[in-house]
């Protein structure tokens, strides 16, 4: 099966992680970026009116994708990579999953978090989104090793 890792980062956090994961299943990466990047100030999550803040709050918010040139069609399991924001998926995510076509793919859902976990919220917003089962979903910390990525990637590439 040919696996693919594509995830969003805020801070630089799930991307280390996400190019740790795709190197030790020898998967190209792809990330998912805005067309307008997060500034520090958009991230402030206690400020009500931050960017950040304000899509999380409407779940029907999709922000502009960067560009939509993942190799989607290329794999046939899809890694989706994210941090925690709010109990679920960044909205920039449910963006990236209304630009392709999931059908016959394997999702699978990892997150990095300071205290979060990805909850159950996440994987039924995503099947429901993407219009395709995800397989599982699990959170990191942001310094797993590449042996355990490894060790829990492969599971689904079989």
């Amino acid at each position: 099966m040919k696996a693919l890792v594509t995830f969003f980062s805020a801070s630089g956090v799930t991307a280390a992680l996400a190019k740790r994961l795709a190197k030790a299943i020898d998967a190209p990466a792809y990330e998912i970026k805005p067309a307008a990047p997060y500034t520090k100030e958009d991230l402030d999550w206690m400020n009500k009116k931050s960017r950040s803040t304000v899509e999380m709050q409407d779940k029907s918010c999709r922000p502009d994708l960067a560009d939509t040139n993942a190799p989607i069609v290329d794999a046939d399991v899809i890694f989706i990579g994210f941090p925690v924001w709010w109990y679920r998926e960044p909205s920039i995510i449910d963006s990236f999953l209304e630009a392709y076509d999931f059908s016959g793919k394997t999702i699978i859902l990892f997150a990095t978090s300071g205290s979060s976990d990805i909850g159950k919220e996440a994987p039924a917003r995503v099947t429901e989104i993407a219009k395709t089962e995800v397989k599982a979903s699990k959170r990191f910390s942001a310094n797993a090793p590449e042996n355990e990525l490894k060790a829990w990637a492969e599971k689904f590439l079989k």
